[in-house]
């Protein structure tokens, strides 16, 4: 009996180990937060159930390459200023950060592709939009319209420039990115949005013409100054597309170096409208390519022709095909000069401790002639021109310093760095007024307040401030006499200031103005706003 017992105890004994080995492993597996779970409660409504975009950016690897994972869980932490990407440092545990920022970069399965089928068949049109009247069914100057883009609400506002009302306001896409781009005659508007969704507008008749998926993650769309093609940069896929003017796909670029082993996302794509073609940055890269749209376009010959006649390099068709120039640098955006000859574009530093450079690309002869000792991040795809002292100057923010630099354009010297009370994001002008205004919108402390710099003299002029508030993103009337600045806020409005004493006019509220664009200023390519 005793031989029983000791058995029995044995056994109980064994028993309560398995039972606790496996309840320390229930225990574990509770303690490991379930990130998919995570993401489909907090994240999923703005990335996409896939993490392929919605009205925030793509969370796949391809797009993360650049992002460390720990600054990723930085970003989950603390969010990120002037987006709409909130803090969840005080909502989720640091384990559940930590779970959110390694899984992230986890591939999805299977892996998400959108081929020129799937553009096609997402392609959707209005049916008789092209038997309306040609002119504006609404009474105002269409040329003195501004195009409002509310982010809060994902609204579009359309204000008359005369009167500061609002004529029309209708529902957008997600997270429209990159500014509306204009046809020659002001009466469409193609909206570009995160998830890749272009849209077609009718200024004058208040309708969508057409809509069509380019790609999962796009950056920004650009028309061309015909108004015959519409070009679409995305990260996901890695692809460029091009579009006829309603929105039909023509073809797609892959996004890759010639010999096909590397491929990238597409920074930016623009209109070069002197030259006739759309100029593109690749972000994982060391090119720019120009693919032209002018059919007497040279032929391109990739690499070095030493001579033609021994047939060293086949030339490929100049039309709406693809030139490419090397670089040192891949670029993140970049700046036209006025000829649009040269490129002027930012490359992100290599390490964390290395400064950012800015390059100097000229277009013609491809290939870079000079690089500008700019401190900090310059935002040069927020920069303008202006004539001073007998020469052209580029003036840019910087994302990470409070100034604005001011370079030559003859000499790629710096003339001088205008202080800013914080890092801001937007400078803009009007050929009629003397002065620039540049937002500190980064700043933390200076957020509210916009710094007038008198383009005479390249020293600050005056602030205006909105206490406590964003305050943002000036665009100028048709003739400059008013100049309209964003409260960056859900609640928040356009200002409407008198140019010359700087007095407010009138305030519009919106939800979240993230930015507004008039027709006129646009189309006839003003040197103070973004082309």
């Amino acid at each position: 009996m005793l031989e029983i017992r000791d058995g029995a105890k044995l056994l109980l004994a064994a028993a309560l180990v398995w039972m606790g080995a496996d309840l320390a492993r229930a225990d574990e597996a509770a303690a490991v937060p379930d990130a998919a779970r995570l993401y489909g409660q907090h994240c999923a409504s703005c990335h996409g159930e896939r993490r392929t975009g919605g009205m925030g950016p793509a969370l796949l690897p391809e797009s993360l390459e650049r992002l460390r994972a720990a600054e990723a869980r930085t970003v989950i932490e603390r969010g990120r200023i002037a987006t709409q990407m909130p803090a969840f440092g005080e909502r989720l545990a640091p384990a559940e950060l930590e779970a959110l920022a390694r899984w992230i970069y986890q591939p999805v399965e299977p892996a998400p592709a959108w081929a020129e089928a799937d553009i096609r068949a997402s392609r959707v049109e209005t049916a008789g939009w092209a038997e309306a009247p040609a002119k504006p069914q609404w009474a105002a100057d269409p040329m003195n319209l501004f195009v409002v883009v509310e982010g809060g609400d994902h609204h579009v506002s359309l204000v008359d420039g005369d009167r500061f009302e609002v004529i029309h306001r209708f529902a957008s896409r997600y997270a429209l990115h990159g500014g509306p781009k204009f046809t020659p005659d002001g009466r469409y508007v193609f909206f570009g949005s995160r998830d890749g969704w272009i849209t077609k507008y009718d200024l004058w008749h208040l309708q969508v013409v057409a809509e069509v998926r380019a790609g999962l993650n796009m950056r920004n769309v650009a028309v061309s100054a015909d108004g015959r093609w519409v070009m679409a940069a995305n990260y996901l896929p890695r692809t460029l597309a091009l579009f006829d003017a309603d929105l039909k796909l023509v073809k797609t670029y892959d996004a890759a170096t010639l010999d096909g082993r590397q491929r990238s996302r597409v920074s930016a794509v623009y209109d070069a409208a002197p030259r006739k073609s759309f100029v593109v940055a690749l972000k994982d890269i060391a090119e720019v390519w120009e693919i032209s749209y002018d059919p007497a376009a040279e032929p391109i010959h990739d690499g070095y022709v030493h001579d033609y006649r021994m047939g060293e390099a086949v030339a490929k068709p100049g039309y709406l095909g693809v030139r490419r120039t090397p670089l040192d640098e891949p670029l993140d955006d970049f700046f036209f000069d006025p000829p649009y000859r040269h490129v002027i574009g930012t490359a992100r530093p290599r390490t964390p401790d290395a400064q950012p450079t800015a390059q100097v690309v000229n277009l013609d002869i491809r290939r870079k002639i000079a690089e500008l000792p700019i401190a900090g991040m310059p935002h040069l795809g927020s920069g303008i021109t202006f004539a001073w002292h007998g020469t052209t100057v580029l003036a840019s923010p910087n994302l990470k310093s409070g100034a604005i630099d001011v370079i030559d354009l003859k000499t790629w010297k710096p003339v001088a760095t205008v202080p800013t009370p914080g890092p801001g994001f937007f400078i803009r002008s009007h050929e009629t007024t003397p002065y620039a205004w540049a937002d500190s919108m980064m700043s933390p402390s200076a957020k509210d307040t916009l710094t007038l710099v008198d383009k005479r003299t390249l020293e600050p002029a005056a602030t205006i401030r909105e206490p406590g508030k964003t305050l943002a993103h000036v665009e100028f009337t048709k003739d400059g006499r008013y100049a309209l600045a964003s409260v960056w806020e859900t609640a928040g409005a356009i200002v409407v200031y008198d140019a010359t004493t700087l007095k407010e006019v009138k305030r519009l509220p919106m939800s979240k103005p993230v930015g507004k664009y008039n027709v006129w200023n646009k189309i006839t390519r003003s040197e103070g706003t973004s082309h």
